[in-house]
């Protein structure tokens, strides 16, 4: 549960969460636009090779949006467009969720970037990505639900939501996918039945099926 490890797309987490935050402070809004700049559409857009959103080179997106890109489609166009937005740069965006992060009791956790994409720096440990998933759970209650939104359509690209677990009918409603060579396959996720909740953080695995088998087995009640 400590051991340090890449933490891949589940990094986008603690990015969700500070959105969160800023939407129920009011500093935010989800018609607020961001601009998808050359950087977040050539490190994330669909020609880098990884997840994208789609979003056209220097277009505005609202973040109503781009949270449903970063959380559904994992998106890292959208992910790098709202760190820039918020902060200037990827790296001031870190230094964001690096404060924010030991704010919620995450511990042993360094971000380096929005995305998850590999950086040696960048840290976490299964512990504390499910302290992260229970606090988004608990204090962001009229945003969670778009963890279980099915899929998502931008530009004319319907992507589906890539949580393995939501069409298992074990109750899963949650939250997020991570994958990269360094780091194996990986997954934050979350079921409920009745009045028990269920978290779980795994990461490390080999395959996609894999990642499905084990968490569903963890999660299965």
């Amino acid at each position: 549960a400590d051991e340090l490890t890449p933490p891949a797309s589940m990094a986008k987490l603690m990015l969700i969460e500070y959105v969160f935050h800023a939407l129920k402070e009011g500093r935010l809004s989800l018609d607020d636009e961001f601009v998808v700049s050359e950087h977040a559409w050539r490190t994330g857009g669909a020609s880098s090779g990884g997840s994208a959103m789609f979003a056209k080179l220097n277009s505005s997106v609202p973040l109503g949006d781009l949270l449903r890109g970063i959380i559904i489609q994992s998106g890292n166009d959208a992910s790098i467009a709202v760190a820039e937005g918020i902060a200037g740069t990827e790296l001031a965006f870190a230094d964001l969720l690096n404060a924010r992060a030991k704010e919620i009791g995450m511990t042993n956790s360094t971000f380096r970037n929005a995305t998850g994409l590999p950086d040696p720096e960048q840290r976490t440990t299964m512990r504390d990505l499910a302290t992260l998933a229970r606090h988004i759970i608990r204090e962001y209650p009229d945003f969670y639900p778009m963890f279980a939104e099915r899929e998502f359509t931008w530009n004319g690209i319907t992507q589906p939501n890539r949580n393995p677990l939501l069409d298992e009918g074990i109750g899963a409603d949650g939250l997020k996918t991570g994958h990269t060579e360094e780091s194996g396959y990986g997954l934050v996720g979350s079921a409920k039945s009745g009045t028990q909740r269920l978290i779980m953080a795994m990461n490390g695995l080999k395959s996609m099926s894999e990642r499905a088998a084990e968490s569903r087995k963890l999660l299965d009640w």
